[in-house]
């Protein structure tokens, strides 16, 4: 059996709307995740003075600890990754993906509404990290039931370009994020900001919230998914019996998921410090403001989000291996140069605006390609478990420590310079991982686990 896949390229009208509308409703939840974790990424050092920092406490430790804080949800994607992953591959995308939404408009809300440690002392601290492990658990969720349907609704040869768009909106979020923040820094007193200001950007989440629900309420099920459930157990018949569709061996969508974190563990570190993590290294390290930090990071973001959708649709035309390599390439040789010209005090804005835009670009080569990349690594019986859980491990790792590293290290050892350390080695292995790439992968269509010639013989995760 052939599923049969809308291209936007060549119909109209109803066959269209199903296309638009699962990247819109892929595109909403992954904004708010993104808005959601810029923000306390952006408002790190508020947080930490009103939930880790007792009176008297040290600031640079408080950071840490809000870091820790950070870290801890990271780690808990993988675990919703497996969860909500599994229930997608089982029940279907749709359903799973209202699930998680609700649950992070409920944690981010909630975080709004916290009392300080003013307030309740040292109940603060661990229900602003119960909070973190909810929203931790329903962002691992979130990416592969967003990628699977992005790239299952894609016509073949548009999977990079369709979905790169879960990377745009990404980017997006952390710019709103980012707006957000700047924008009451702006008309907030810093009194203010720091005393109840900082709640404002989490309370917004609930209309937002609501909205994307909406949207995926009235989402259709993917054409892939569907096929899969229609035939499961019908396209095999031994000795007159029906026959299940097989489910790939564990070894080997292990290995993949493994070899999928490689390949973007570059992605996830670089991208959560030049367009997390920065703002907070720049006040804390550099003793720069906190519109100047938020300026530096809204520019990188901008450079991000600029190259996204131009490197998933590169990517469809010369493949996912050049694009990928040239984005971690790029990474490894200037991070070094970058926070030099950062630390330089004769250096121009202008100079270090351009350098940071560039930076964050470098990054969106990664990012452009990635989902699709991950997406053609696995078959539609595991493919929302198998890329969730890739792309969850490496970011609980290298993007949700990040922050919690550098910070950590720089306190040791005195060390200004250990951000660009880092992304430097994380994006020299992701080179290695991305060698490893096939070049034809974006050619032909999804694995779908049947074994019919149609591009199953590249084996899980090559």
């Amino acid at each position: 059996m052939t599923v049969s896949i809308p291209d936007p390229s060549r119909t109209t009208g109803d066959a269209v709307r199903p296309t638009r509308r699962a990247l819109v409703a892929g595109s909403v939840g992954n904004f708010i995740e993104w808005y959601e974790f810029g923000v306390y990424g952006y408002f790190a050092t508020v947080i930490a003075a009103n939930f880790f920092t007792p009176e008297g406490g040290n600031d640079l430790e408080g950071l840490v600890k809000t870091y820790a804080s950070f870290a801890l949800a990271f780690f808990f994607r993988p675990i919703g990754a497996a969860v909500f992953g599994r229930l997608g591959d089982r029940i279907g995308r749709r359903p799973v993906l209202i699930l998680v939404v609700l649950l992070m408009t409920a944690a981010t809300t909630l975080i709004g509404l916290l009392p300080t440690y003013d307030t309740v002392g040292a109940a603060a601290p661990w229900l602003l990290t119960f909070l973190r492990v909810l929203q931790g658990l329903s962002a691992g969720g979130e990416f592969g039931g967003a990628v699977s349907i992005m790239t299952e609704f894609a016509p073949d040869g548009r999977r990079g370009l369709y979905g790169a768009w879960q990377s745009f909106t990404v980017a997006l979020g952390l710019l709103g994020g980012a707006g957000v923040a700047a924008l009451l820094a702006t008309v907030l007193s810093e009194q203010a900001l720091n005393d109840w200001g900082w709640r404002l950007p989490f309370l917004l989440t609930l209309p937002m919230g609501l909205g994307a629900l909406w949207l995926r309420l009235r989402l259709e099920e993917t054409p892939a998914f569907r096929g899969a459930g229609d035939t499961r157990g019908a396209d095999k018949q031994v000795g007159g019996a029906v026959a299940p569709l097989p489910m790939p061996p564990a070894a080997e969508v292990a290995r993949a998921i493994v070899l999928g974190a490689g390949r973007i563990m570059g992605w996830a570190a670089a991208g959560y410090t030049f367009l997390v993590v920065l703002p907070s290294y720049l006040q804390s390290t550099l003793g720069a403001s906190f519109r100047q930090a938020l300026i530096a990071t809204v520019v990188a973001n901008l450079g991000f989000a600029v190259s996204i959708i131009p490197a998933g649709w590169l990517s469809d035309r010369i493949g996912r291996r050049p694009v990928m390599l040239s984005g971690a390439a790029l990474v490894a040789v200037s991070a070094i140069p970058l926070l030099n010209l950062l630390q330089d005090a004769d250096r121009s804005n202008l100079v270090k605006g351009v350098a940071v835009f560039a930076a964050g670009a470098a990054v969106g080569l990664m990012a452009g390609p990635g989902p699709a990349m991950l997406a053609e690594m696995f078959p539609t019986r595991v493919r929302y478990t198998g890329l969730g859980l890739a792309y969850a491990l490496s970011n609980a790792v290298f993007s949700g420590c990040a922050g919690l590293i550098i910070t950590k290290t720089i306190e040791r050892t005195g060390e200004v310079d250990i951000p660009a350390y880092y992304t430097t080695v994380t994006c020299a292995i992701s080179l290695l991982a991305l060698l490893t790439l096939r070049g034809d992968d974006h050619r032909g269509p999804l694995r779908d686990g049947r074994g019919d010639g149609r591009g199953d013989e590249r084996g899980v995760g090559r």
